[in-house]
């Protein structure tokens, strides 16, 4: 299991990344069972001087939640946790479960319920109403449930996710820095795998954003706010009414109902899905009912975007290297892509949505400039 030490570096790892200043009020959720880290975040966060609320929560009172309170009460935004995100200045969440299984069993319009609920709170974390948000860490935490879940040894799930929160951020700032200068200026990109992945879109204009870990004093002036940790990826808003094509994702989850979805193969025209051409071999309708509830959900909020093309990632953590159905560290995968679709706004985009689903490609991408004919990876490999 994880040692005293891992889970030390790990919280000096986040908080680092998050840059912290003096007296900045500091948000940590998380799950009971990552107790020791969410108390090492915490004591790290007042050893830079910032004052830290911690929040945790069990997988059993998840559970009764979802199995005991009315839809009508989960649709309740809650005041005083609305309150508590205005005035925060960093909010820090750690996987919250110790066993992903236990989502599936949640009721799926409770799910779309709490998310509904929870769009004032995302408008004010991502800056979707003000323009600046606040600066906000995701990290991930094995556990032998949450490998189980993914059909993996847990060391190997400890190996992706503490391997690569591990990585130093200079590393990844190397392989993020060089992969965004190769991106800048460039216009109509094209993107194939061996999979049936092929498909354009169009980033002339657009942000460069490096995860390398680090919110930095640049990205605080630019107002990119964000952190996952496993970090190590270079992401952009492409244009979002514009892009074509297919793309293939071995393996993913479900928004609702956190089911594992294989062998996806989207359709996108006019930087749209075309939902009645989406499948998945296994739970394809569980996928194309979430797009639906979260297009029924923006609609409430007068968003129109839900479907349309948010994100061009390129994953380049050199300690992950494979991708689970696990978000959070496939998208990192190096010689992949990802693409998600709805929510843009807090990197450069202009599409807000409740929902932001990334699909991430078989790690042997090829990346080319559509004009040019020039070659940004090749394979999986950056060249």
């Amino acid at each position: 299991m994880i040692t005293k030490d891992k889970i030390v570096k790990c919280a000096e790892a986040i908080v680092y990344g998050m840059n912290l200043k003096e007296g900045e009020a500091v948000i940590i959720r998380g799950g009971s069972h990552a107790r020791e880290l969410l108390e090492e975040i915490g004591i790290s966060c007042y050893k830079m001087g910032a004052q830290p609320l911690i929040m945790a929560t069990s997988d059993n009172y998840a559970a009764r939640i979802y199995g005991e309170i009315p839809k009508e009460t989960l649709e309740t935004t809650p005041k005083h946790l609305l309150g508590a995100v205005k005035d925060a200045d960093a909010y820090i969440t750690v996987e919250p479960f110790q066993d992903p299984q236990i989502q599936t069993l949640f009721p799926r319009e409770k799910v779309a319920a709490r998310t509904e609920a929870n769009v004032p709170i995302r408008k004010i974390l991502y800056g979707e109403e003000a323009g600046k948000g606040k600066k906000w860490t995701y990290a991930g935490w094995p556990t032998p449930e949450a490998a189980k879940f993914y059909g993996v040894e847990y060391e190997h799930l400890e190996r992706l996710i503490i391997g690569g929160i591990m990585v130093s951020a200079a590393t990844l700032k190397s392989s993020t820095a060089r992969l965004a200068q190769c991106l800048r200026g460039k216009n109509q990109l094209r993107v194939t795998d061996e999979k049936g992945t092929n498909f354009i879109c169009k980033i002339e204009g657009r942000r460069i954003n490096e995860d390398d870990g680090v919110v930095d004093d640049h990205d605080i002036e630019i107002n990119d706010l964000g952190n996952n940790l496993p970090a190590g990826e270079v992401f952009i808003a492409p244009h979002e009414t514009f892009g074509e094509g297919t793309l293939f994702c071995p393996i993913t989850i479900d928004k609702f109902t956190n089911k594992i979805i294989k062998n996806v193969t989207l359709h996108f025209k006019d930087g749209t899905l075309l939902l009645d051409k989406c499948t998945a071999e296994i739970n394809s309708d569980q996928m194309i009912d979430s797009f639906k509830q979260c297009i029924e959900i923006d609609k409430k909020e007068g968003y129109k975007r839900t479907t349309h093309i948010a994100e061009l990632g390129i994953g380049c953590n050199p300690a992950i290297d494979k991708a689970i159905g696990y978000i959070l560290t496939d998208e990192k995968l190096a010689g992949s892509i990802h693409v998600a679709f709805g929510s843009n706004q807090g990197y450069g985009g202009t599409s807000k949505s409740c929902m932001h689903w990334d699909f991430v490609t078989d790690p042997t991408a090829t990346i080319e400039v559509v004009d040019t004919e020039e070659v940004i990876m090749k394979n999986g490999k950056i060249l």
